[in-house]
């Protein structure tokens, strides 16, 4: 306290009540023992202490006897007791560092001396050739290693055979990659299926799709909670450009539980948007209205409800028969597919939603098997001849003075698409009417690309004019069929 009172108290060494509860310092428990009175009360107090303090070392040196042990430990009162001569402190002091000592530091040759090394090992020529073999297969022991390494620096004939045993030692151990094979699901299931075949199998244009939600909730159940929020950039092409939208893994999923709806709402499942979809029954509104009436960004919570809708999407499909109709259709709001396309487009989507995700995380993914990618790569190509039309309509596509129009059914201009790889395969593609039979007489160009690469220009994920393509023939054909692929792409 800085109050005026407490100061003065401080400035003449006086003591507060509290602190002299006798009354000695002062009739009113104030005093400097100025007072030769004063001075006399504390001699006498002095000297009664004095008394007391002797009283106090003698029955210390008492309790001491009791103990036992002359200087023995610290009594119940935590009394220090002296300790015997020469015996450490019962409490040691803090180590004092070597340099703080004044002392010399020992020489690096002393310590070297001071462990004195092992002889190397002496062994004969024949000895050290036999071991080439587990040298090379680093299975000798350090000493024999130590060896064999200082005897091929003076022999030469062994330094020449140890360095093709090292050379077929890495053609025994290839480098593969930590990640899976992805037709492993498959031929697991297709063993477990030949010894127990289901009551109710999955046909064979859901396996595609089947496939690719699998490998992607496998990769969705890898990344932490902080990735769900890595941003990633969707891409897709429009008229004569790319076109880009940028959201976050967790906003792809619900991209891809959005436009999946569109299936189950035509197998006449629950819709998953429910009141949130919007007015236009496209894959872009759907998406647009999921996105905008979250009341939070989405996070891993999105998982579980896209999760179950492949599942149950697969076990709707699975009871319509492979031979049966192709309906119902799915309506993306500007056209329909039957479900089979639309099943596969929904694979399609899958996968290539899958890269941009294992992009943004930096997880290797491999493209599908490769008679699901043909599949795909099917698809498009039966496709592509409508994108064409559509274009063209539009003003999009080349001048038609090249056009030859014919009757529906007949065969026409055609453009020969060929695929490479294990997916692969050649397609006619009409060019002058939907309506047209692809022909190779007729054949005015021919175009040729990696399988990946052409998928990847349907995704709207390589700028045409950027693939890499093999073309010979007509020029404007090709650019009109490499432009229609990549306007196979949308949101």
């Amino acid at each position: 306290m800085n109050d005026a009172g407490s100061a003065d108290r401080f400035e003449h060494g006086g003591f507060d009540g509290e602190d002299d509860p006798d009354g000695r310092n002062g009739a009113e428990g104030k005093g400097d023992f100025s007072d030769k009175s004063d001075f006399e009360d504390k001699r006498v107090f002095e000297g009664e202490s004095g008394k007391q303090d002797e009283q106090d070392k003698q029955d210390k040196h008492e309790r001491q006897e009791g103990y036992g042990i002359p200087g023995g430990p610290a009594n119940d009162n935590g009394d220090d007791i002296p300790q015997r001569p020469g015996q450490p402190p019962r409490i040691p002091m803090p180590r004092a560092s070597v340099e703080d000592g004044g002392r010399p530091l020992p020489a690096l040759e002393d310590l070297g001396e001071a462990a004195p090394r092992r002889a190397p090992l002496v062994l004969e020529h024949r000895v050290l050739k036999s071991l080439l073999g587990a040298w090379a297969l680093a299975a000798c022991s350090p000493d024999e290693t130590a060896a064999v390494e200082e005897h091929l620096g003076d022999c030469g004939s062994c330094a020449d055979e140890a360095l093709r045993l090292r050379e077929a030692v890495g053609l025994l151990h290839q480098p593969e990659s930590l990640d899976l094979d992805p037709g492993l699901r498959t031929r697991v299931l297709d063993g477990c299926l030949d010894r127990r075949p289901p009551r109710v199998p999955v046909p064979g244009w859901a396996a595609p799709y089947d496939a690719e939600a699998a490998r992607l909730d496998a990769l969705l159940q890898d990344i932490g909670d902080a990735e769900w929020h890595r941003p990633v950039r969707l891409r897709w092409f429009e008229a004569e450009g790319p076109m880009t939208r940028r959201t976050t893994v967790a906003g792809v999923i619900a991209h891809l539980l959005s436009v999946d709806g569109l299936v189950a709402v035509a197998l006449g499942m629950d819709d998953p948007l429910g009141d949130m979809a919007g007015a236009a029954p496209t894959p872009r509104a759907r998406t647009e209205a999921y996105w905008r009436t979250s009341h939070f960004p989405p996070g891993r919570s999105v998982r579980a409800p896209w999760r179950e809708q492949t599942h149950d999407l697969v076990r709707a499909v699975s009871f319509i028969s492979d031979s049966g109709p192709a309906r119902p259709a799915v309506s993306y709001g500007d056209f329909e597919l039957p479900l089979r396309d639309a099943m596969l487009d929904r694979a399609f989507e899958c996968w290539v939603h899958a890269e941009d995700i294992a992009e943004a995380v930096d997880y290797p993914y491999e493209p599908p098997a490769p008679r699901h990618m043909n599949r795909m790569i099917d698809l498009a190509a039966r496709v592509l001849p409508d994108v064409l039309a559509t274009r063209r309509r539009a003003g999009l596509a080349s001048p038609p003075h090249h056009r030859h129009l014919v009757p529906a059914g007949e065969p026409g201009r055609s453009l020969r698409l060929e695929i490479e790889g294990l997916g692969g395969g050649e397609w006619l593609i009409p060019l002058d009417s939907p309506a047209a039979v692809g022909s190779a007489a007729h054949e005015v160009a021919h175009v040729a690309l990696d399988g990946a690469e052409f998928c990847r220009l349907a995704a709207g994920h390589v700028p045409p004019a950027e693939a890499a393509v093999g073309q010979v023939g007509d020029r404007e054909a090709i650019r009109d069929v490499l432009f229609a692929a990549a306007a196979l792409s949308r949101m």
